[in-house]
């Protein structure tokens, strides 16, 4: 347990060190219009929320998106209520990439019930406990590019 806090707690410092992509932790507006100028990013993602839109759950307007690195964090701040659910779905448009996505309580520990990886996007189920603040955790694993485009949406019920 022990070592999940400090692991935590350095992705979490290494994270702030990198403030510098912060902007691309911005929370934007949804406008998905599908053709040939969407973001395939968003597409992605949209794509995998939807056995969840099927099951019930809303997803919400707002997303996040922004580029990394290869085998670089960025952790995701958001406040989740109690007798709610909630799927954060992250997704890239890269080939070859593998993006992961976990969610952590505020005591860093996993708080997900749920996970899932195919081509392209990701997934994590959380069911919380009580109304707090979460951190969502949004991985490059891997990637053929120098900086892959990402995108996270999530929805609840």
């Amino acid at each position: 347990m022990r070592n999940s806090h400090c692991f935590f707690a350095l992705t979490f410092l290494a994270c702030i060190v990198f403030a510098d992509s912060a902007v691309a932790q911005k929370k934007t507006r949804l406008r998905h219009t599908p053709g040939k100028n969407a973001d395939r990013t968003l597409t992605y993602a949209i794509e995998a929320a939807q056995p969840f839109v099927q099951n019930g759950f809303t997803v919400r307007e707002e997303y996040w998106g922004g580029t990394l690195p290869p085998q670089t964090q960025k952790i995701i701040v958001h406040q989740l209520f109690k007798g709610n659910e909630y799927w954060f779905l992250a997704a890239t448009d890269a080939d070859g990439a593998v993006v992961s996505v976990h969610a952590y309580d505020e005591n860093g520990n996993l708080a997900e019930t749920e996970y899932f990886k195919k081509a392209h996007a990701a997934g994590t189920h959380i069911v919380p406990r009580k109304s707090a603040m979460y951190y969502i955790m949004l991985e490059i694993e891997k990637s053929p590019e120098l900086q892959t485009r990402w995108a996270l949406v999530f929805g609840f019920r």
